[in-house]
């Protein structure tokens, strides 16, 4: 028989108010699994936001059926990315990317034997495009492109998501990132505004993050800083004291994120990784979280 954990749990809110479940029971992939792995995929699987503690209690592992297809020993993604189509408008002022065939699946027949087909295709556009990272020569001539910034600076870095809803204001200042911790961490800003993607709303009046924030995160050694926003700086101005803090102390950017809802405040590692271009200081990525389900 497959294996299955049945367990309870409680947990509290950093806002106040707390959640409970008894008789939960998951599929297994191996025979065991930890405490903090359930915990991070309850708070995952139930979208649950501002999660301050988890308990699991009367764990045990049973013989049964699997019910579900996922299991939660299994590493989950969540995907952070928006999806980069033909003429998709990122920032404004920039001209959209234009995709198409170099060669099509039915020119291709030609070539190839009966039955054979391939499609080539074709694409132009800026490198501001999409979802996409920021290294220091986006900002900096002498600064590192993307093909001299090392591969671990976008993989697999520990994570942590401050929660700075843009009804609550625009920007994101050093109160939103206090008492976090942030050394060593991708720092993920989520303010909702994704929510606009891809509509005349998304381009104005948008959250960004003060330049007193940015140089409290270079102060407490955050590696990465991204956001579900138009830009990290504040746009209606033309300075960029963010770009221009956090890219000269190396620490990397990553613009147009999205699903940062769907994400623990911690419990996972963040992925940004862009093509190796020399030259180049900024490019779409596909972001994604991993949570880690043993």
């Amino acid at each position: 028989m497959d294996k299955r954990v049945q367990f309870d749990f409680a947990l509290t809110f950093s806002n106040g108010g707390g959640l409970q479940g008894q008789d939960f029971r998951l599929d297994l992939v191996g025979a065991e699994i930890s405490d903090a792995a359930l915990a991070d995929y309850i708070i995952a699987d139930l979208r649950l936001l501002m999660v301050d503690q988890v308990q699991i209690l009367n764990k045990r592992i049973i013989e049964e059926a699997h019910k579900r297809g996922a299991s939660p020993t299994a590493r989950l993604y969540v995907d952070l990315s928006h999806t980069i189509h033909d003429g998709l408008v990122t920032y404004k002022g920039l001209p959209a990317p234009i995709i198409c065939d170099y060669l099509s699946r039915e020119e291709s027949r030609s070539r190839y034997a009966p039955g054979t087909e391939f499609q080539i295709g074709k694409l132009e556009m800026v490198s501001n495009t999409g979802t996409y990272v920021d290294v220091p020569f986006h900002r900096y001539a002498h600064g590192h492109d993307l093909a001299q910034v090392h591969l671990e600076r976008f993989v697999d870095l520990p994570a942590v998501v401050i929660r700075a809803p843009y009804q609550s204001g625009l920007a994101v200042d050093v109160a939103a990132f206090a008492g976090a911790a942030l050394r060593g961490k991708a720092v993920l800003v989520h303010t909702g505004w994704a929510e606009h993607w891809n509509t005349s709303a998304y381009y104005e009046n948008h959250p960004y993050v003060t330049a007193a924030a940015a140089a409290y995160l270079v102060e407490q050694g955050a590696v990465l800083v991204g956001i579900d926003s138009h830009n990290i700086d504040d746009t209606r101005s033309n300075t960029r004291p963010v770009h221009t803090t956090l890219l000269a102390h190396e620490i990397l950017i990553c613009e147009h994120l999205c699903e940062l809802g769907r994400l623990p405040d911690t419990g996972f590692t963040f992925s940004a990784v862009p093509p190796k271009f020399s030259g180049m200081g900024t490019f779409p990525v596909r972001a994604f979280a991993r949570l880690q389900g043993v």
